[in-house]
């Protein structure tokens, strides 16, 4: 997954070592034998060491990676870093995980509130549908989201095959478009003053969508990708395979004053965090943010107030579908019910609206029932 070898020996400085270990990822993270059944048990300690502790939910790495072909065979090619090892079937989406998933649900529903399994599936949708069927995991991201560049088309495909999924297995899509592995939108849709007001239009599009919805640290902040120097790059990708993750991990600013690295360390001395911050990465900070009603933030905050206001009174509701259309001008709609759309403009011409009523938008509208480039709106329709 990370490049080179998956393999390593037990006693690194020995050349006639005979025991290894495989690892999917680092040398230093070793993969678990799940056929062992005292890997399930010391697993089922695990999470109720958190859940006892009050946790909400975890989050499950690699959900459909644990268990691998039974008597580990080799792969039929050798390939670089691969797509979240959906190259490689022999190490992912093994029937056998499924039991995992139910037997963790039953624990998890043991406790008042029942706590959340989410995990991370990275499979083509109606695979990784089979992850959140009804007494398996609640969610598990929409990776033919996450990756998605700022492409209508790609958007309408990604979402028609998310319902067909959910329509198969029951779960609603748990939409992302940023996570810790990904380039960071701003970045992805363009860059600069384009891809900042990209990044507006697509999370306001994603708070809108049927299902639930995770924003990534910095996302609601508006944070470009960030070039880490090659000599700061700590991604073992980088050392194994020449691809680095570091550009969307770097620390949030928290003030625009660099003192304590933006305010992200505290005490009387600030250690210098694991990734360097950028030069301006103050012009960011949370603290002015959060003074500025024209800011990421700020509008971050809108949506998510007016989201839980559409839950509360109903025009939200679980059973909500998405049907996907791609309009003249590259008009963008994914309407949830028949009376709620969300529109979201990915064209180079301002384009009209469906009929309905404009209750949030990423941009003020400069033309009533058009909206133009690198824009989205939720609509209420009679």
């Amino acid at each position: 997954m990370f490049g080179g070898t998956a393999w390593s020996r037990a006693n690194p400085g020995s050349e006639t070592d005979t025991e290894w270990y495989l690892h999917l990822f680092s040398a230093g993270q070793p993969d678990w034998n799940w056929r062992n059944p005292a890997v399930g048990d010391y697993f089922d300690g695990v999470l109720r060491f958190w859940f006892d502790k009050g946790v909400d939910g975890l989050r499950i790495d690699v959900a459909h990676a644990l268990f691998k072909a039974d008597g580990l065979p080799d792969a039929p090619s050798e390939s670089p870093v691969v797509d979240g090892l959906r190259s490689n079937p022999l190490v992912s989406d093994q029937e056998e995980v499924h039991e995992v998933y139910r037997r963790w649900r039953r624990l998890a529903e043991k406790y008042q509130p029942h706590r959340l399994l989410v995990g991370e599936v990275n499979l083509e949708p109606s695979r990784a549908a089979r992850y959140t069927r009804a007494d398996e995991m609640h969610q598990a991201f929409a990776f033919a989201f996450v990756k998605l560049g700022w492409d209508a088309a790609a958007w309408a495909q990604a979402g028609s095959e998310l319902e067909e999924a959910r329509l198969l297995h029951g779960a609603a899509p748990t939409w992302a478009l940023e996570n810790h592995d990904i380039v960071r939108t701003v970045t992805r849709f363009g860059g600069g003053d384009q891809g900042a007001r990209r990044a507006r239009a697509a999370l306001a599009a994603l708070l809108g969508l049927p299902g639930a919805a995770y924003i990534y640290q910095g996302q609601e902040l508006g944070l470009p990708e960030v070039d880490v120097p090659v000599e700061a790059r700590v991604d073992p990708m980088w050392a194994r395979g020449g691809v680095t993750r570091d550009g969307s991990r770097v620390p949030l600013p928290w003030t625009e004053d660099p003192a304590g690295n933006h305010g992200f360390s505290t005490g009387p001395t600030a250690t210098p965090p694991w990734l360097p911050l950028p030069d301006g990465w103050g012009d960011n900070a949370i603290e002015s943010q959060q003074q500025d009603p024209g800011s990421a933030l700020a509008f971050a905050a809108r949506a998510l107030a007016l989201r839980r206001q559409l839950w509360a009174d109903g025009t939200f509701t679980a059973d909500d579908a998405g049907t996907w259309r791609l309009r003249a001008g590259n008009l963008l709609t994914c309407e949830r019910s028949p009376r709620f759309l969300v529109a979201v403009a990915m064209g180079s011409e301002p384009v009209e609206l469906p009929p309905g009523v404009v209750l949030f938008s990423a941009f003020p509208l400069e033309q009533e029932g058009w909206l133009q480039p690198d824009n989205a709106v939720w609509l209420r329709r009679s």
